[in-house]
């Protein structure tokens, strides 16, 4: 990268997200650039508000940990620091705890002795109601204000983290930092900014490397090698046979983004209305002038809370006179099962809730799309039933079987028949949640809400927790 200069600080990103994987060779290629940090991703909220509501995680722990043996070989071979942000998905206590586990494991196998600090940012409803009570707590939009009452409906909040807790662990001699929630940039940018290097740049370096390898033209062969310095920074992919473009760079801007030109972070605004994006050579990408404008600190608050309980059922039409009608078809459906729901069963639509998404025939449509759509050849009939207790919702699904499986379009036509791709029918999905939160809480320090525990692990053995 010929920009790069002696002062320059090199993030090794191998992926955007830890358990996708990062090819070997691109990784060993990655440390060969003799990175000053590795730093990735663990984290997200886009799976919905399950993940963080029963605090568990999306990955998978064998995938985990395939990544983090990786991770770890290569920060033991450079002599650097490893950071994680959103351990577990969605940051909760028990995800770092999770994590941290799985770390102990790998160095116990490997034979490693590394000083791990853990970074708790999961809150309490009562301590958040404080702030409530100062005024420190604001709506985003679309968010009405927040209430006390509203706080407790959440089984776990997180506060997204900035990326000073992270430069705090390392200047504290942590070899490996697992952290719950941070903003993605945050784990990104957090070396760079505690070494120095210009605001504006190290976020949007961390902006442009959060999802890994998706700011390059093949965004499933490993993550990028980021190089920030006092002009901009450089971005190159850490696969010999990948390339970023201008466009693959700047394009990331718009990604998860509502603003183009604009980010917010903890304390900070990044403005890159005037960044220029040039092609050092067919692989790698120079960005300078990225700005920033100093804000208010402030993180960002994620509640989840149980809404009750949930079943489904999935049946399949191929009926040509129905595929013909759908939509008539359909509104029968809905008034012929509230009507048996009610008579029947005692229970009143507002009792419960009964959606029926028909998959091959705009399921996935906007809300009000209108306009003429072709008629399918068949419809997958996916009923979600949801309601107060797992019983409730089983009843109900139960109850709509002998509809899902034999109901005409009229009424005096011969009976169709459907089908269930599965025995028995329905299927428990459990608790349902939803998100409860979209707030950001003012702070005067950005440690303020964030606990740090460390151990360290001498070749598997923990000697110390603090």
């Amino acid at each position: 990268m010929s920009h790069s200069t002696s002062e320059a600080c090199r993030v090794l990103v191998p992926s955007g997200v830890l358990g996708s994987g990062c090819p070997q060779a691109a990784f060993d290629r990655g440390l060969s650039l003799k990175p000053h940090v590795i730093a990735v991703d663990a984290g997200s909220t886009d799976s919905g508000p399950y993940y963080l509501g029963a605090s568990v995680s999306k990955m998978t722990r064998k995938a985990v940990k395939r990544d983090l043996r990786q991770l770890m070989v290569g920060r033991a071979q450079r002599g650097v620091p490893l950071l994680i942000g959103s351990c577990g998905t969605s940051g909760t206590d028990a995800g770092v705890d999770w994590m941290a586990e799985i770390c102990a494991e790998i160095a116990a196998e490997e034979g490693q002795s590394v000083k791990v600090a853990l970074l708790y940012s999961e809150q309490e409803p009562a301590r958040l109601a404080d702030y409530l009570a100062r005024g420190a707590i604001s709506p985003l939009p679309p968010a009405g204000p927040l209430t006390a009452e509203r706080l407790a409906q959440c089984d776990h909040i997180v506060a997204l983290m900035g990326y000073e807790p992270f430069a705090a662990a390392i200047r504290n001699g942590a070899d490996i930092v697992l952290a719950g929630r941070t903003t993605d940039t945050a784990v990104l940018a957090a070396v760079p900014l505690m070494r120095g290097l210009p605001v504006g740049a190290s976020w949007h370096a961390g902006k442009t490397a959060e999802c890994g390898g998706i700011c390059t033209t093949q965004s499933r062969n490993g993550g990028v090698m980021l190089s920030i310095d006092a002009g901009g920074f450089d971005v190159e992919p850490l696969a010999a046979d990948n390339s970023c473009t201008p466009w693959s760079v700047s394009a990331h801007m718009l990604y998860e983004n509502s603003d183009p030109y604009e980010l917010r972070e903890p304390g900070v605004m990044l403005n890159a209305r005037d960044a220029v994006y040039t092609a050092i050579d067919a692989r790698s990408v120079r960005v300078t002038g990225s700005a920033h404008v100093a804000m208010p600190y402030t993180q960002k608050l994620e509640g989840s809370g149980s809404i009750g309980f949930r079943t489904m059922v999935f049946s399949a039409i191929s009926d040509p006179k129905i595929m013909a009608n759908l939509d008539l078809f359909l509104q029968r459906l809905h008034s012929r099962l509230a009507e048996g729901i009610s008579t029947v069963l005692g229970y009143e639509p507002g009792d419960y809730d009964f959606d029926i998404r028909p998959y091959g025939a705009g399921a996935l449509g906007q809300p009000g799309e209108t306009g003429p759509r072709p008629t399918p050849r068949e419809v997958g009939l996916m009923a979600l039933v949801s309601a107060p207790t797992q019983e409730m919702a089983n009843e109900i699904a139960k109850f709509s079987n002998p509809l899902l499986l034999h109901f005409p379009l009229n009424a005096d036509d011969p009976l169709p028949s459907f089908a269930f791709p599965f025995s028995p029918a329905e299927v428990e999905l459990g608790r349902l949640y939803e998100f409860k939160l979209q707030h950001v809480v003012a702070l005067d320090d950005p440690l303020e809400l964030v606990r740090t525990r460390y151990f360290t692990i001498d070749r598997g053995e923990r000697l110390a927790v603090a």
